[in-house]
């Protein structure tokens, strides 16, 4: 009989503590009354803080693997998660006053963003095709519940309904691509399943690229990129704007980490073939995100195409296969949720009772009436747009340089063609907000409170601090690939 070992339990710290805090918020949200609900919001940031400071503790020197070597912690996981704790921080708290607005400030929310979060977390560390495909369920299952939040919106509903059966399709064919090598290599775990298909790349090609097209078209699919973006507009705008701050932010991250474990250290001997697969869903996304977004009127479904552009970018620096490329690509990838968090941290001030202010005719005349908040969105416009001295622009740089390493120049053009291309719907909100005078019945009334002001500025001067001093986080970056 096989004698039962004790998993190491410190590794998973991180997950445990934020697994305990969610059961914790979800018994005591029962005893709360509405005028009471800040508890619950006190609680879930809390139980952010513990986490991120959970995951400083047991960060290790060298990566460190724990049950059976499914689950790893390493510096890519540790500066990964800390991001994740804090761009969720942000959505919690920029959310309040919405959630208050629209009446849909209930407990649960805070529970089911938790819970995605500890989904993402379980991505970002997951060395096992399995404990990936876990850590996907929880996440996307999460996120399909807080779209349909708002029981009275139909949109709301048919967004979620439309998500949750493409992101169904997606994950089944995900899991059909996992289940095809796990019959040629016999392994789910990602170490092993390096070992053995460097060994099996002539015995079985034909199922390869078969298992290999399956998983690069459900990643497609999670990350957003074309053609498998089709859900993503239309989520964008259906969903709560509280909800679309959370979808356009964090689980980014997670993609990102779950291309780097699938890809990267799973399948590093068939990067030939899923770099070309990823340079053709890269410059499809940039092209097509960047021209739709142009006839978007939309603020909310603009910036969704705008997301698809930027996950061609993310695909770029992954594609160029080299440890410069990775730590771009990461680096792209964090910097645009923080820059996402200001755009609908706005966006979400601009929303009151009975109204959903998400057109970019909306913000006409901001910066007469409130110029701090058009400021800190024209800075997140202009660092999506990559212009100097904000991070974006950082960010495009390094990515283009680690294309133009491995002498794809063709490759950084097209890139920066597009992005002059996208440029335009960048500019324009900036002059809808600057230039167009509103009407004067439609003056814009912004009610905040002075936590949320401080976050908000912080976060989009954070914006023009990385593009000044990138090497503060890009120097975290190089260091989990080295």
């Amino acid at each position: 009989m096989a004698e039962f070992t004790q998993p190491n339990l410190l590794p998973v710290l991180p997950e445990i503590v934020m697994l305990a805090m969610i059961c914790l918020v979800l018994i005591v949200d029962l005893f709360l009354s509405q005028e009471k609900r800040w508890i619950s919001l006190l609680l879930s940031v809390l139980t952010l803080v513990l986490t991120a400071v959970a995951v400083i503790a047991v960060a290790p020197v060298d990566s460190v693997s724990t049950f059976g070597g499914s689950f790893i912690l390493d510096q890519l996981a540790v500066t990964l998660k800390i991001a994740v704790c804090v761009v969720v921080i942000l959505v919690f708290i920029y959310s309040r006053d919405y959630l208050v607005d629209h009446e849909i400030y209930k407990g649960e929310y805070y529970v089911l963003g938790l819970c995605a979060t500890l989904g993402m977390m379980i991505m970002i560390s997951a060395h096992s095709l399995l404990l990936i495909y876990l850590g996907l369920e929880l996440l996307s299952l999460s996120l399909y519940a807080m779209i349909a939040f708002n029981r009275n919106s139909k949109s709301a509903s048919e967004s979620a309904m439309k998500y949750f059966v493409l992101g169904a399709m997606a994950s089944g064919i995900l899991l059909y691509g996992i289940s095809i090598f796990y019959g040629i290599t016999g392994t789910l775990n990602i170490n092993q399943l390096a070992e053995v298909v460097s060994l099996r790349i002539e015995q079985y090609p034909v199922p390869m690229a078969f298992a290999l097209t399956f998983i690069v078209v459900g990643l497609a699919f999670k990350l957003g990129a074309v053609p498998f973006h089709m859900w993503l507009p239309d989520v964008y705008q259906g969903a709560p704007t509280s909800v679309t701050l959370l979808i356009g932010t964090a689980p980014k991250i997670a993609g990102f980490a779950m291309a780097i474990r699938l890809l990267v250290d799973g399948l590093g001997d068939l990067q030939v073939d899923w770099s070309q697969m990823l340079m053709a869903l890269s410059v499809l996304s940039l092209a097509i995100g960047n021209v739709i977004a142009i006839a978007q009127t939309n603020f909310k479904r603009m910036l969704a195409y705008s997301t698809i552009s930027h996950v061609g970018f993310i695909l770029l620096g992954i594609l160029s296969g080299t440890a410069n490329g990775y730590a771009s690509a990461m680096f792209y990838t964090i910097t645009y949720a923080i820059t996402s968090s200001v755009a609908f941290g706005v966006l979400l001030l601009l929303n009151r009772k009975g109204s959903e202010a998400e057109n970019i005719a909306d913000l006409t005349g901001l910066n007469d009436s409130h110029p701090w908040h058009a400021a800190m969105l024209a800075i997140a416009m202009f660092s999506m747009a990559g212009v100097p001295p904000t991070v974006g622009f950082y960010a495009k740089l390094s990515v283009l340089q680690s294309v133009v390493q491995i002498e794809l120049v063709w490759l950084a053009v097209f890139a920066v063609l597009f992005s002059v291309i996208g440029l335009f719907y960048y500019l324009r909100v900036i002059k809808v907000m600057y230039f167009d005078k509103p009407i004067p019945d439609q003056i814009i009334t912004i009610k905040q409170a002075l936590d949320v002001k401080i976050l908000l500025s912080a976060n989009g001067l954070t914006l023009l601090g990385l593009g000044i001093f990138p090497s503060a986080l890009m120097g975290y970056c190089i260091l989990a690939f080295s």
